[in-house]
């Protein structure tokens, strides 16, 4: 493809996103990701996806855009921001902030639905696919190699600009683009998220033992919450945001614009407490359109239970 032709459709995909309030935008080349390889297959092979077996799967498409889309030339990455208003540090329960409103899969996947439609319409008929923590793609690693921020300490993206606090997606597409480069790390010498994690999660530097994570433990294991957690527990019932909260660079964390992520009256009910009246049934009816659904009423349950138990 002419320069011109890849400049003029670099510039357009850009307009897109920032038309649909996408707060960045960074294109990289599809192509597999050799650096990621050796140490991927390290992680998993030290056990530290815990009871996450899918993550196992899809090992080469996980490294790869081009199995997973036919023809790919360009990964297109988009951070949507997602930081609330300061919640108050004083309730009786804590949930991660990208739980507080609905679940961003619904909001973003219609946004990367019409991004793709628009650019089909002004470029033509594109190959493509588009994801959001929806298939094995290496969103944080795409992203950093686009120049959006580096991969912190506590092996999420830190954009230099706005912090961490953001959800991550991207269209994956046919069409040579421009492509951006990576940034350097300006982590430097602080260790504040690995010497902040109340269960030793981090083994060190960029390098999570997810199993003995909070968000792990509250989310994705389905069994009861080890012992060995109870006195480090804090009062996290879903996710955890320790490592984010104490890292410097959310300091330039702003607010977001998105009405959909406020925090629901159904999250507010936890954070104080009020949970003693709640039913499956009742469950089922407020969170159906929230990230909390995912752990099912029984897995709530079991994580208060477990922060009850401790307090006692």
């Amino acid at each position: 493809m002419a320069r011109s032709s890849k400049e003029k459709y670099t510039k357009l995909i850009k307009r897109i996103a920032k038309s649909l309030n996408f707060d960045y935008c960074g294109i990289s080349k599809a192509e597999k990701l050799t650096e990621e390889e050796a140490l991927l297959e390290s992680w998993l092979s030290m056990g530290y996806h815990g009871k996450m077996s899918y993550m196992e799967n899809h090992f080469d498409i996980r490294l790869d855009p081009t199995k997973l889309v036919p023809g790919a030339k360009s990964v297109i990455s988009l951070l949507y921001n997602y930081y609330p208003e300061e919640d108050d540090p004083n309730t009786a329960y804590k949930i991660s902030k990208y739980a507080f409103g609905k679940d961003y899969h619904l909001v973003i996947r219609n946004k990367l639905k019409a991004f793709l439609e628009i650019l089909r319409h002004e470029a033509g008929e594109i190959n493509g696919r588009v994801f959001v923590d929806s298939a094995p793609v290496m969103e944080r690693q795409w992203a950093a190699k686009s120049g959006l921020g580096w991969l912190g300490k506590n092996t999420l993206l830190i954009n230099k600009e706005k912090g961490s606090y953001f959800f991550l997606a991207e269209l994956i597409i046919d069409l040579e683009l421009e492509y951006d480069g990576p940034i350097r790390d300006y982590c430097g010498a602080c260790t504040r998220c690995l010497d902040a994690c109340p269960t030793d999660a981090f083994v060190g530097a960029r390098l999570l033992d997810a199993s003995k994570c909070i968000s792990y433990l509250t989310i994705e294991l389905k069994e009861a919450i080890p012992e060995e957690f109870k006195d480090t527990y804090e009062k996290w019932v879903f996710g955890c945001d320790i490592c984010q909260e104490v890292c410097p660079w959310n300091r330039f964390s702003v607010r977001h614009e998105e009405p959909a992520f406020n925090i629901s009256e159904g999250v507010k009910s936890i954070l104080k407490g009020d949970w003693e009246d709640v039913t499956e049934e009742l469950f089922n009816s407020v969170f159906k359109d929230s990230p909390i659904k995912r752990t099912k009423f029984k897995g709530l349950k079991r994580n208060i239970d477990f922060i009850r138990k401790k307090s006692r």
